[in-house]
């Protein structure tokens, strides 16, 4: 039988499991689904982004989820230069992600917001976060400066990503990502806004 590479049962332990990069915790749990959240540099100040780790870091679970949604919210303002609402970018940055579909992970779920990018995949075995993220960034900061004709910072340095506890977990994530754009008052239904996998799913069929 096939394995399942879109959750692992929660408790799944790797090499590397849990560590930091100087900022944001991350937890690299081998085959376990991801999900990711890349943000544009100026979408989010680090100010506000500190204020609320300090306001939330005492809190245990609940305040990981107030902090979760502060960041959601603030995202959805749409601050920033908000270079993704360009459509050659928008478009670049979609086609960026399911080009290591089925070589590095297996691709779930995407949507190309004004200022950020939520996808939900899972890495295979022996793949870690930082290769995927750190790929996807470099290629699409690249192509994207070129076609704005401007060079520095593209994104914030450190992505954002959650793995997934279950598979209840992993059908919301999907649900949340495909509804961003409605949620953001960008569209009136998922499958209307074209960077998406909702999109995807409704011009060609079932993405997978």
């Amino acid at each position: 039988m096939a394995k399942d590479y879109r959750f692992q049962p929660k408790g799944l332990r790797s090499n590397l499991g849990w560590y930091d990069r100087g900022y944001l915790p991350h937890f690299d749990g081998g085959a376990v689904s991801q999900f990711f959240t890349f943000r544009l540099f100026d979408s989010l100040p680090k100010s506000v982004l500190a204020l609320w780790r300090d306001e939330t870091s005492s809190q245990g679970e609940e305040g990981k989820i107030r902090f979760r949604k502060n960041v959601e919210r603030y995202l959805d303002l749409g601050h920033g230069s908000c270079f993704l609402r360009d459509p050659r970018i928008a478009e670049m940055a979609q086609d960026s992600l399911p080009f290591n579909h089925d070589k590095k992970y297996k691709l779930h779920a995407w949507v190309i917001m004004p200022n950020h990018i939520h996808f939900l995949a899972t890495p295979f075995e022996d793949v870690d976060l930082r290769e995927i993220a750190h790929s996807l960034k470099s290629y699409i900061a690249h192509e994207a400066n070129k076609l704005l004709n401007r060079t520095g910072q593209f994104w914030q340095h450190e992505p954002f990503d959650r793995y997934l506890r279950n598979r209840k977990h992993f059908v919301s994530v999907i649900e949340y990502i495909e509804n961003n754009p409605v949620k953001a008052g960008l569209c009136n239904r998922a499958a209307g806004w074209r960077y998406s996998s909702a999109f995807s799913k409704a011009a060609h069929g079932e993405w997978q």
